[in-house]
């Protein structure tokens, strides 16, 4: 492979050759971007629900200036308040569809021998919706503040990505159920055979996701066929202790095919009907199945399971898998991150909930231990309104409980470090209500403060962008964050639980919310560790 030496056009990037073929992307302000490049066959006929295939090679110079489309999306998800459709800039409104198996890349140097460290951005969405195209995760800043390759990856999505048919369509369905996965995996290859190319390293890639995408992360870390793929990982607020046991996902997918009219034996008619249709059934079956048995941890419908082959083990249950011990992790989330997710409540949006709803809503996920943990918080938020108090607990067993988990399962027994951080700058965004909240962390590790509300115009939003993002890079250059606008960053132990606060000022904190983290690992797991 090499690069064609005709001089681009203004506004064009270099032509550059890949294995599939020649590619041409756009330079602005010194990064080069290459969007909607082809790692996989698109997934739809006999290739639905099937493992990735790589593309067809083409011939001529094929056009990489745009976004291609994204994944089908689960429909009819909540509408959320208006005023928190710009919190992150604007969605992505590239069409939906099967056709989605693409990935963008930016790049500082084209064929110049460098080897720029890489990393490959897994977007959010609870393996359900979601885009690699997002404007707030454009990786041109990113690329060009810390001189490293960023590539985003799009993949297929709840019912196209993980339908569990190994038993019951039996020889040549076994991987569907980690079909959205097993096309990351494939997106790593790519990247480990075409990434010199955009002046990468293949021997120094770090993964990274935030929400759902750090449940892949977390997913990807317990999968034999990634090693080797990717050297560094870093979990923003989405940390997977468990997903679907095979029993469980084949409920689902039994369910599926008696709402869809499929016979057990007639899996072949799954790869003829209309992906509406498929979409369509993903609710009733959800409601007809009913909860997972653990539903703090395991919170997927139509994600990974654990099938005893493409992926043995749980993420980080009941410990972290040995075969990635030898791999560096950063993990975190933001201080609120359910503000975002209970802004559509009206009593905590006008923070007008009553101390009675507070007890029976934390009572709703807490059981037996609700009062040990209201009395918790009151200690810590002597302040705080009954509303504040709510975001805090259920940031607690939604987000950081299951953060803490995974720190604590992959620090036992690892060879390489894990370092914790918590994002608590407080937007002022729509008079301060939002907080610190779920995602709030996009904006800031991708240097695009402008782009969000969350952080558009705030004081002090560009100086912490400079920080994080710097922080990210110095991760994924050398296995460690430490650099020199933060203060010193021990990794993570059970001696003393090191975390880093991101704010107006970084700190070094030691067990944040020890009494509440105690009695949510109760909750979620029957003890406390």
């Amino acid at each position: 492979m090499a690069n064609d030496i005709a001089t681009p056009d203004p506004g064009l990037a270099s032509v550059v050759e890949i294995a599939a073929g020649k590619l041409r992307g756009m330079v602005s302000a010194g990064i080069h971007s290459f969007k909607g490049i082809p790692y996989g066959a698109p997934p739809i006929g006999h290739n639905r629900f099937m493992p990735p295939v790589p593309p067809q090679p083409w011939t001529g110079v094929r056009e990489a200036l745009a976004y291609a489309g994204r994944a089908w999306q689960l429909p009819n998800r909540p509408a959320r308040r208006p005023v928190l459709e710009t919190l992150l800039g604007p969605a992505d409104t590239t069409p939906e569809g099967e056709d989605c198996l693409t990935l963008n890349v930016w790049t500082p140097g084209l064929g110049d021998g460098a080897k720029r460290p890489v990393m490959v951005w897994l977007h959010g969405g609870a393996f359900g919706y979601g885009s690699g195209n997002r404007a707030v995760t454009d990786g041109a800043n990113l690329a060009r503040c810390g001189d490293v390759v960023v590539v985003s990856v799009n993949h297929r999505l709840n019912i196209f990505g993980f339908l569990h048919l190994a038993d019951i369509g039996g020889p040549g369905w076994e991987r569907s159920g980690n079909a959205g996965v097993l096309d990351l995996i494939a997106a790593l290859r790519w990247v480990h055979d075409n990434i010199p190319v955009f002046g990468g390293d293949p021997g120094n890639v770090t993964i990274f996701g935030e929400s759902g995408g750090g449940g892949k992360v977390s997913v990807l870390l317990a999968m034999p066929a990634a090693r080797g793929l990717f050297h560094r990982a870093i979990i923003q607020s989405g940390a997977a202790i468990r997903v679907s046991t095979r029993e469980r996902a084949h409920a689902l997918a039994a369910a599926a095919l008696k709402d869809l009219g499929v016979g057990h034996n007639e899996c072949e008619r799954l790869q003829t009907l209309p992906a509406e249709r498929l979409l369509a059934a993903i609710a009733p079956v959800s409601r007809a199945v009913g909860r997972s048995r653990w539903p703090l941890l395991d919170r997927y419908d139509f994600g990974p399971v654990v099938d005893g082959s493409d992926l043995p083990q749980h993420p980080a249950d009941p410990e972290a898998p040995a075969i990635s011990d030898d791999i560096p992790l950063m993990i975190g989330g933001t201080r609120e991150e359910s503000a975002f997710f209970l802004a559509d409540d009206d009593a905590v949006w006008n923070r007008s909930l009553s101390e009675t709803e507070l007890h029976q809503r934390v009572a709703t996920v807490a059981g037996a231990e609700t009062d040990a943990l209201l009395a918790a918080y009151n200690t810590a938020m002597p302040q705080a309104s009954p509303a504040d108090r709510l975001i805090a607990a259920l940031t607690g067993s939604n987000f950081w409980i299951r953060t803490v988990l995974l720190a604590e399962r992959y620090a036992a027994q690892r060879r390489a470090p894990v370092y914790m951080y918590s994002l608590d700058w407080q937007s002022p965004a729509h008079d301060g209500r939002v907080k610190a909240h779920h995602a709030m962390d996009l904006p800031f590790v991708f240097d695009n403060v402008e782009i969000a509300d969350t952080t558009a115009g705030a004081p002090g939003a560009h100086e912490l962008a400079a920080r994080i993002s710097a922080t990210w890079i110095a991760f994924a250059r050398n296995g460690s964050p430490n650099n020199a606008p933060i203060p010193r960053w021990p990794p993570y132990t059970a001696a003393d639980r090191a975390t880093m606060i991101f704010d107006t000022k970084c700190r070094i904190t030691h067990d944040p919310d020890r009494e509440a983290r105690g009695l949510w690992a109760r909750v979620v797991q029957g003890s406390s560790f």
